[in-house]
């Protein structure tokens, strides 16, 4: 017989599940989706959408081919395929199989655990009834269901049962049903940054799920600083809060699990009212670690974030009864982060009013656009999509680097991957004088894109053809032009403009490109053609020189003589120096005549106020009365 308090505690806890349906009034639920390809039998192909399971590892970004095949015996996958002599494992040489089962009598998960330990490569869940597609969640956290949800690695769907009959019908009648999963478009990817939120707890005595939760986000820390830092990603973590119903307010539970009278609450740790931390101890961390990541994104360090959680995850677990202020204070003091800011932004728990920080938190939690409402923890978003699979480093790192745009993903996401590239250049256009390629090495695999190099821009179809074009290109292998240096002087073909060609310097001939042959101007008398010149070819060039004492003008392609030339710069030597003198002289003159002029006006003005005076003139001396010596 249940205990009156075990009664409480369930009825209670239902009225807690009750608010928050109440509070979201309208759920959205979003079934995340990849696309499913039937490349044969000819009848069948098509496009079909599939839902992908929330755990396994789903590769994102990229695709999958693979036979079904439908067992003969445990077609629901509920037992062991080895206990029915069953094997998935691939000949060599041949596609991957993807086992197809029908559903129900067990757990999704325990259906794909079965097939993948049968070696298959994949799993698509038939339908028993013909509804919209939901998605294929864990069980509840039991030891049993834990060790085998933890170890799940291939990827699974599940096909409407309309499909699933149309796959068995072709297998039946012998043809060779062949299929192609593709995550490719499963996560958006608009441009060269991904935003990506978290929804966590503090709480880290509530089961596997929170272990799990725990050792992802110590494990993926180093990656997601290395993308923050480097602008590559925008991060925001969020917290999971309900509220108390009105008529429970001052209830023991509410005031133990709830801060602002009620507003804010998590469950008991332990499910527990009677000992150890309570549901408000819950609440008040993810509240400080809200406000961790407020004060460190505004210093723009907003990484710190993962540094506290991990390292408050270390020293302060509830199961050495460290889960406390005290020892938030210790960690906040050693990352160096402003505590009476985080204290001032955590506000007054026992207030009876919204807590900004919180309030928002449970705004965000309504689903908008193509996410739906947040109700399972955790749950990982990435680009407005929700993530489903198993939170574990590699796979979330996959997801996350699937939503940048092509050839813009930072080197954390291509580090491990097989470069494309590398192989026959990746099939694309490659200058190897100048060490320029047009291969690009994606996440998704590679392109052929005609690349910019030192801020100059190589235009063509980026597979046989790539040319160097606009302002600058000549500092690109010459702008694929000829180019030779010799003697100390170097020429080329070359013109630093937009749609400049190749084109031979002067005294060069040539296409320009492959060759260009030096000109023999004297051979060919194109210069030094007067009778007294003497002329002598150079590379690029020419020497014309003057007999006797001539001396060569290259402009008129004349001889003059030096004694003519040496009069003519000694006349106009002479005549800068007269120019020069007369300058000065009108310079003097018009100087003498301005003071002059001054002196004058400054002897009429005193005549004249001796028989004028003014009232508003001062005595203006009189030079001609002056005593002189």
């Amino acid at each position: 017989m249940e205990s009156h308090g075990s009664i409480t505690l369930k009825l209670f806890l239902g009225f807690l599940i009750l608010s928050l349906n109440v509070h979201t009034s309208v759920s959205r639920f979003v079934v995340e989706k990849n696309s499913l390809m039937v490349t044969s039998p000819e009848k069948i192909k098509g496009s079909h959408d599939s839902a992908i399971g929330n755990f396994g590892i789903p590769q994102y970004g990229g695709s999958m081919a693979g036979a079904v095949t439908y067992p003969k015996e445990n077609r629901k996958g509920c037992r062991e395929f080895g206990d029915f002599g069953i094997s998935f494992k691939a000949k060599p040489g041949a596609l991957p199989n993807f086992v197809l089962v029908d559903r129900g009598d067990c757990f999704f998960a325990l259906k794909v655990w079965n097939a993948q330990k049968a070696g298959a490569s994949a799993v698509l869940v038939a339908d028993d009834i013909e509804e919209a597609l939901i998605t294929m969640d864990t069980p509840e956290e039991d030891i049993s269901s834990a060790k085998y949800i933890e170890n799940i690695t291939i990827p699974s769907a599940l096909i409407d049962k309309s499909f699933g009959e149309t796959l068995k019908k072709a297998l039946s009648g012998g043809e060779m049903v062949n299929v192609n999963l593709d995550w490719r478009e499963a996560v958006p990817h608009p441009d060269d940054r991904v935003e990506y939120e978290l929804w966590t707890n503090s709480n880290d005595e509530c089961g596997v799920k929170c272990d799990m939760l725990m050792a992802f986000v110590k494990e993926f820390r180093g990656p997601a600083q290395i993308l923050e830092k480097g602008g590559y990603t925008q991060f925001t973590p969020h917290y999971i809060t309900w509220y108390c119903p009105m008529t429970f307010t001052l209830s023991r539970q509410c005031k133990s699990q709830c801060i602002n009278h009620g507003r804010y609450c998590a469950p008991d740790p332990e499910q527990d009212f009677s000992s150890g931390y309570e549901g408000k101890d819950v609440v008040l961390e993810n509240l400080r670690q809200l406000c961790v990541f407020k004060v460190a994104k505004e210093s723009k360090k907003p990484w710190v974030w993962w540094d506290y959680v991990t390292d408050f995850q270390i020293r302060c677990p509830m199961k050495d009864k460290k889960y406390n202020k005290e020892c938030a204070a210790a960690v906040i003091k050693s990352l160096g982060l402003d505590a009476k800011k985080i204290e001032k932004c955590m506000g007054d728990p026992d207030a009876d009013a919204d807590n900004p920080v919180l309030k928002e938190e449970q705004d965000a939690q309504v689903g908008k656009g193509s996410r739906g409402d947040v109700t399972i923890l955790p749950t990982l978003v990435v680009n407005n999509r929700q993530y489903r699979g198993k939170l574990e480093k590699g796979a979330v790192l996959k997801a996350i680097c699937s939503g940048f745009e092509e050839t813009t993903e930072p080197a954390v996401c291509l580090s491990g991957e097989t470069n494309e590239c590398l192989d026959n250049n990746g099939g694309c256009w490659q200058d190897k004088t100048a060490n320029v390629t047009a291969c690009k090495d994606t996440f998704r695999g590679r392109v052929c894109e005609c690349p910019l190099v030192d801020g100059v821009q190589f235009k063509g179809d980026g597979y046989s053809h790539c040319e160097v074009s606009g302002p600058g290109k000549c500092k690109i292998n010459n702008g694929g032009c000829w180019h030779e240096s010799k003697d100390g002087h170097t020429y080329s073909a070359c013109l630093d403009s937009e749609n400049g060609k190749c084109q031979c310097p002067p005294g060069f001939k040539g296409d320009g490109v492959k060759s260009c042959v030096d000109i023999d101007e004297c051979k060919e008398r194109k210069a030094c053609q007067c009778s007294e010149c003497s002329c002598k070819d150079t590379w690029g060039s020419y020497e014309c020189t003057c007999s006797g004492d001539l001396l060569y003008i290259r402009d008129h392609d004349t001889c003059i003589s030096k004694t003519a030339t040496e009069v003519r710069s000694a006349w106009a030597a002479v005549w800068v120096i007269l120019i020069g003198l007369a300058m000065a002289g009108g310079g003097a003159y018009l100087v003498y005549k301005y003071r002059l002029r001054s002196y004058m006006d400054s002897e009429i003005r005193a005549i004249m106020a001796q028989y004028m005076p003014l009232d508003s003139q001062s005595e203006v001396p009189n030079h001609v009365n002056d005593e002189r010596a």
